[in-house]
Order: structure tokens, then C-alpha cells, then sequence
């Protein structure tokens, strides 16, 4: 059996790319079952396998969502050490940093816990050093999605290797059909997927969206991983300019992929480092040229000038003038597009799911503990 535990059941991309695991190690004679963080109802809610909620919620305190984010994984660790399903032999697979009560369970009873680690919401202090800790402690094998992530947060003593993501079959079949259009009803739309929150460069792209408010045939679109609620509630003391539209979450993001001239990436690299860049590769897949940070993950999928560009998403002129020009370009447009494509076909599914399965095969299930 394969245990997978994960926090938030929404439409990130550390969910996605569980999401990808759990197909990919389905093809294995082995069962398979999910421990998900009861809040939201996201990608994992259309899982086909056995779900088993904790108790999770989180907090719009800060002084709070440390202690109820410890108080999830006692019962997280709770839940599962009275699940008598779970043989002796189980793998936990823990993904992100976060559900460390997995494996805190896993290091108790004599399990494999292996850790797929991508990007964090913890990003230093006194919870990212326990979370790292546990991992030193508990992990059997650590599992990154890029070199940069595995150079910018290494585990001393833990075996690790790299498996770049890669997307759902469905997915890349409903992309390689689509045609690259440089301009959608006269409008070159630039999308941005994105949580909504500061460090995700949202107050970068609305600063952009009224710079270019002298071209009508610019309109920018905001996909977030957040209900209205949430919207209502980032923006009610933001202005939102008139050529932004934002959009609440869902998981079927192909029509805003079909109908993107742009897609932009603007974390704040001073403040969040993408690991892989989840969103880059979906919109390199549909052909459509993409701006990244000059950091981070994203920099092993985009050469600047090949399939897109490197940007700092606090140089605003820089920002600017390359969206300026990119709209008035379509022959570089569709240049960009067709390196793009030919880029994402690297990350292929079969590739992944292979890897996937070699790093499950090679564990050594010994057994044991309490």
C-alpha cells in the first residue's frame, strides 16, 4: 500500500502535481490511499482512490496558524495510527513540507516515508527549521521537482533525487490541439495563475495592468486558487483597474490557456523562489510564450529569448515595455510559441510516471516499530 498525505485540497500546483503521482502509481499491484486536510474542495476531491479527511481550517490570524496547523497534524498522526488498513510494509508518501505528521507516523512505525518536496508557504523561521528537521529525521528518500529547489533547500543525510513535473494526459491532449493566437477578438490577453497573495506578484501585475491603461487592446486576466469570498475579500481595500478581470478557481483551466496571448509569472524572488513553475509548463504546452522570474525553477524550463523571458517583477519598466512590445509583435509571438511547445514536450508524463515508480520500487520496506 501507498499512504499519500497532502494539507490543502485546492488547485496549486504541489496538488497537482500529487495528483500526477498518485495516476502514475496506480499502474503498480499496490493500494493506494489519500489523508487530505478536510478544508476546500479542490483536485483531490475527483481522485479515485479511498479519502480519509483530517481535521484542518485555516486562519486569517497569523498568530493563529501555527497553533492550528500543529493541532492538524496530531490529527493528522491521530488518524492514522488507528487505521488498521495500513499494512506493515505501507510507503507514506508525504508531499510538501507540511503534513509532517504522516511522517512523524511513518518514522514510528518502522514505514518508509519518502518526501516530495515542492515550493512552501513556510519560507523561514522557527516552523520552516522544524519541518526541515522532521524531514532529516523521518525521510527515507526526498523527492525535488527541479535542481534549484534541490540546491536551495538541501536535507544533510536524507538520499535525494530530482523528477521534474509533468502534466495530466488529458491535459497535454487538450493542448497540443490547440492553435497559438497572437490576438483573441482584436485583445492580446496576458493571464497570470496565481494565489492571492503579495509575495505571488499580484500588486505587481495590477501595477502593470494601470500602466498599460492607454491601450485598450491589452486586457489582463487573473485566474486565482480562491473562491469569491476570498476576492472579495483581497480586494476590498485594493482598486482593481478596469482591464483586469479576476476570475475565482477552478480546475479546468484550458479556456483561459486558449484564450492567452501572454502568460506571466511575477513571485517576488526577494521574498518566494518557484521550485518548478507549475503553470509555465501548462501555458509552454499550449504554445504561449511566458515571462518568468530570473530565479527559481522556472529558469530550467524558459531560455530568455527562446520560449519567453526573464524578468524581476519589481523592474515595472522592464515589465512594461517588453508586454508593450511582445503585443505588437506577433511574428516574435508565434516564434515563441512554437520553441515553447517543442520545450514542455520534454516533460512528458511517461517519463515521470517511470521515475516515479523507480523511486517507490527502490525502497527498502522493512516493517516494524510501534
Amino acid at each position: 500500500m501507498i499512504v499519500f498525505a497532502h494539507l490543502y485540497n485546492d488547485r496549486s500546483g504541489s496538488t497537482r502535481v500529487l495528483c500526477s503521482a498518485i495516476a502514475a502509481l496506480g499502474s503498480l499491484d499496490e493500494e493506494r490511499l489519500l489523508y487530505i486536510g478536510s478544508e476546500g474542495e479542490g483536485l483531490l476531491s475527483e481522485i479515485e482512490v479511498p479519502r480519509v479527511e483530517y481535521w484542518f481550517r485555516s486562519s486569517r490570524f497569523r498568530s493563529m496558524r501555527g497553533l492550528v496547523f500543529l493541532f492538524s497534524q496530531s490529527c493528522l498522526f491521530a488518524r492514522l495510527l488507528l487505521d488498521r488498513r495500513i499494512p506493515p510494509r505501507a510507503v507514506i508518501y508525504v508531499n510538501t513540507l507540511l503534513p509532517f505528521g504522516a511522517a512523524l507516523y511513518g518514522k514510528l512505525t518502522g514505514r518508509p516515508v519518502i518526501y516530495h518536496l515542492h515550493e512552501s508557504s513556510v519560507r523561514s523561521g522557527p516552523m520552516l527549521r522544524l519541518l526541515t528537521a522532521m524531514v532529516r529525521w523521518t525521510s527515507t528518500l526526498n523527492i525535488y521537482v527541479s535542481d534549484t529547489h534541490r540546491r536551495g533547500l538541501p536535507i544533510p543525510g536524507v538520499p535525494a533525487r530530482t523528477i521534474a513535473n509533468a502534466l495530466d494526459g488529458g491535459f497535454v491532449t487538450r493542448a497540443l490541439a490547440h492553435c497559438y493566437r497572437h490576438r483573441h477578438n482584436g485583445r492580446f490577453n496576458v493571464l497570470m495563475i496565481a494565489t492571492l497573495r503579495d509575495y505571488k506578484g499580484v500588486p505587481e501585475l495590477l501595477g502593470l495592468a494601470r500602466t498599460l491603461a492607454d491601450r485598450p487592446d491589452i486586457h489582463f486576466d487573473l485566474l486565482v486558487n480562491d473562491d469569491r469570498a476570498g476576492i472579495a475579500h483581497y480586494f476590498a481595500r485594493r482598486e482593481l483597474p478596469a482591464n483586469v478581470r479576476v476570475h475565482a478557481g477552478t480546475n479546468d483551466t484550458s479556456p483561459f490557456y486558449q484564450n492567452a496571448s501572454l502568460v506571466v509569472n511575477l513571485s517576488r524572488i526577494d521574498q518566494i523562489v518557484e521550485t518548478f513553475g507549475m503553470t509555465i509548463l501548462e501555458a509552454m504546452t499550449y504554445g504561449i510564450p511566458v515571462i518568468v522570474p530570473p530565479e527559481g525553477g522556472p529558469t530550467e524550463l524558459v531560455t530568455p529569448g527562446i520560449e519567453g523571458y526573464w524578468i524581476d517583477s519589481r523592474e515595472g519598466k522592464q515589465l512594461r515595455d517588453r508586454v508593450l512590445w511582445l503585443a505588437d509583435s506577433p511574428q516574435v509571438c508565434v516564434a515563441l510559441s512554437t520553441a515553447a511547445r517543442e520545450k514542455a514536450g520534454l516533460f512528458n508524463g511517461d517519463r515521470y510516471a517511470g521515475q516515479i515508480r523507480e523511486a517507490i520500487g527502490g525502497i527498502d520496506r522493512v516493517g516494524g516499530g510501534i
